[in-house]
């Protein structure tokens, strides 16, 4: 793959570079602030970008403003964000246009090689891949009255894995049931959160920004 990494630690900007071309890709551009990722994008046009949230000059969110900016220009663009703590909002700004193709991980998951090459990769087509750990904080802080309070045990499970980024086929292998009831499950959430017939990986999108405003 083609890929853009955007993130002002040096350290962390140089070994990225070096993990992915080890593992066969193509780095067409490193930056270390915003402005510089936004031009990179639009002037590689990169099969996926990784993206470091915090970057100068005020180190709160101007990688994400700068992935943001580069998808309204180049709609669907894949970006990996990476970010030292937990901010679900920052994973539903980027999923409110609805069109996938975004990862939201906690750094400490790119020592995890292969699980953050295969998040990585996933992004890069098209699938929404969000961090263990938000989920996690995102189960914790549910309300009970929101409409994700209407689903079942099993389906807010495996709506999780849908968060996650899991095809239907790796949901199946994980909660151990067939895939025929995974599908099952999968449409009575889109019922449940009033998602009505649509292009399949498009209301997997609208189901997970459901998920992260309960």
């Amino acid at each position: 793959m083609r890929i853009v990494v955007a993130d002002d630690s040096v350290l962390l900007r140089e070994g990225l570079v070096r993990l992915l071309i080890e593992d066969g890709h193509q780095v067409v551009d490193a930056v270390g602030d915003g402005p510089a990722l936004l031009d990179a994008v639009l002037a590689h046009r990169p099969d996926v970008s990784i993206v470091d949230v915090r970057m100068p000059p005020t180190h709160t969110d101007e990688g994400l403003r700068a992935a943001i900016a580069a998808r309204s220009r180049l709609p669907g663009a894949p970006v990996l964000m990476l970010s030292q703590y937990v901010e679900a909002s920052y994973a539903g700004e980027l999923l409110a246009d609805g069109s996938g193709a975004v990862g939201y991980l906690l750094k400490d998951r790119v020592a995890r090689i292969e699980e953050f090459l295969d998040a990585l990769y996933r992004v890069a087509h098209g699938a929404t891949v969000l961090d263990p750990q938000v989920i996690a904080q995102l189960l914790a802080g549910q309300r009970r009255d929101n409409v994700l309070g209407t689903l079942t045990l099993r389906e807010r499970q495996i709506l999780a894995l849908m968060a996650e980024g899991h095809s239907n086929a790796a949901i199946v292998r994980r909660v151990v049931v067939s895939f025929s009831a995974v599908e099952k499950h999968i449409g009575n959430i889109f019922a449940k959160l009033g998602l009505p017939p649509d292009d399949a990986q498009h209301r997997r999108v609208l189901a997970v920004l459901t998920y992260l405003r309960g």
